[in-house]
C-alpha cells in the first residue's frame, strides 16, 4: 500500500467531566424506529423507563425528522441539557450534528445494525451508556464535516466514501421494503458484482479512476480499505483510502470487507486487492472532484447515509474538526 508520511499516532484524551443526569432528568432521547429493524435485539423501553424515569423520550414518526423534534425541544419552556440518541450511526451523526449546533452533550444508545461509533467510545449496550450519564464521564470526540458542492456541512463520525459502497448502499436502499436489509444487501452486492464501474477523481491537478474512496475520522487500521468505523477518538486526521481500478469487479465488491477474519480469507484467496492498487494519504483536509461512469449513480456515503448529487458529478469536501462533540462514555 504506498502512502504518504504519517505522522505518530496521538495518544487517547482523558477522561472529561461532564454533568451526571441520574433517573434521566434534564435529557431528551430520540428513537429511530428504523434503525437496525432486521436485527434480533431486546426492546429497551423498559430499561429506559427504570433506569431514566424522568427523561423525556421520544419516537420519531413517518415524515418526522430529528432535526424537528430537537428544534421543537429547544425552544420549548425547558429546553433539554443533554441530547441523546437511541439508532444507529447515521441517526447518531445527526443527532451529533444537532448537539455542536446547540452546544449540548451527546447520549449515545446504540440501536444499529453495527454501532460503529458506539464501539468506538466503548458503548457496548444501553447500560453502558446510562451508568456513563449516570457518571457524568464522557470524551471530547474529533468529528469531520462533509459537504458536496458548496452545500451546509454534515457531521461526520465515523467515515465517508464514493464508488463502490455507495452503489451497494444505494441498491441496498431500494430493496429494502420488498427484502430487507440483510437480503437486499445481497441482492446489492450481486449488483455491483455485474454493474460496478470505476468513478474519476481529481485531487490538486491529478486525476485516478478508482474502485472506491474511503476517507476515515482519524487513523485507521492500515491493513482495511473500507475503513467503515474510526480506531481513534481525538486524532486530528483524514485517512484516506484509494483503491485505484486496476483489478477486477470481484476485487472492487471483495475490497468492501471489514472484519478481519473476513480480510484474511479474502486475502488468503487472492480477492483483496494488492498494497499495489491502494494508496493512502492522511491529511486534515480533503477536496475531491468526483465524475461518476456514464449512467452511474452520483451518489456518497457518510456514517451509512446515501447522499445523491448531481449526475455529472460533484466536488466533495472533508474537514477534520477536533473536539467537535462531548459524549458521555464509560471511564478511559
Amino acid at each position: 500500500m504506498s502512502e504518504s508520511p504519517v505522522p505518530a499516532p496521538g495518544t487517547a484524551g482523558p477522561t472529561l467531566r461532564l454533568d451526571p443526569h441520574p433517573r434521566g432528568a434534564g435529557v431528551l432521547i430520540v428513537r429511530n424506529p428504523r434503525s437496525g429493524r432486521d436485527v434480533i435485539r431486546s426492546d429497551p423501553s423498559d430499561l429506559l423507563a427504570e433506569r431514566l424515569p424522568d427523561a423525556d423520550i421520544r419516537e420519531l414518526v413517518e415524515g418526522e425528522s430529528l432535526d424537528d423534534v430537537v428544534d421543537a425541544a429547544i425552544r420549548g419552556p425547558q429546553p433539554p441539557e443533554v441530547l441523546g440518541v437511541l439508532g444507529g450511526d447515521g441517526s447518531v451523526a445527526r443527532m451529533a450534528h444537532l448537539a455542536r449546533r446547540h452546544d449540548r452533550p451527546l447520549l449515545v444508545l446504540p440501536g444499529g445494525t453495527f454501532n460503529h461509533f458506539a464501539r468506538a467510545v466503548g458503548i457496548d449496550g444501553v447500560d453502558a451508556a446510562i451508568d456513563a450519564l449516570e457518571a457524568g464521564t464522557g470524551v471530547s470526540v474529533t468529528a469531520a464535516e462533509v459537504s458536496a458542492d458548496g452545500e451546509e456541512p454534515k457531521t461526520v463520525l465515523n467515515a465517508v466514501s464514493i464508488g463502490t459502497y455507495p452503489l451497494v448502499v444505494s441498491e441496498r436502499e431500494d430493496r429494502m421494503d420488498d427484502l430487507g436489509k440483510w437480503l437486499g444487501g445481497v441482492a446489492a452486492i450481486r449488483r455491483a458484482l455485474r454493474d460496478a464501474a470505476p468513478v474519476t477523481v481529481s485531487r490538486e491537478g491529478r486525476r485516478a479512476r478508482v474502485w472506491s474512496v474511503f476517507v476515515s475520522v482519524g487513523r485507521n487500521d492500515p491493513e482495511r480499505l473500507a475503513t467503515m468505523q474510526r480506531q481513534t477518538i481525538d486524532d486530528d486526521l483524514l485517512d484516506v483510502r484509494l483503491h485505484h481500478a486496476r483489478g477486477s469487479r470481484l476485487r472492487a465488491v471483495a475490497s468492501l470487507a471489514f472484519g478481519h477474519k473476513t480480510i484474511a480469507v479474502l486475502r488468503a484467496v487472492g480477492l483483496m486487492p494488492p498494497e499495489s492498487d491502494v494508496e493512502r494519504l492522511v491529511v486534515r483536509e480533503l477536496k475531491l472532484a468526483v465524475t461518476p461512469a456514464p449512467g452511474a449513480p452520483s451518489v456518497y456515503v457518510h456514517d451509512g447515509e446515501l447522499e445523491e448529487e448531481a449526475l455529472d458529478g460533484f466536488t466533495l469536501r472533508c474537514v477534520v474538526v477536533p473536539d467537535a462533540v462531548r459524549v458521555y462514555a464509560p471511564r478511559a
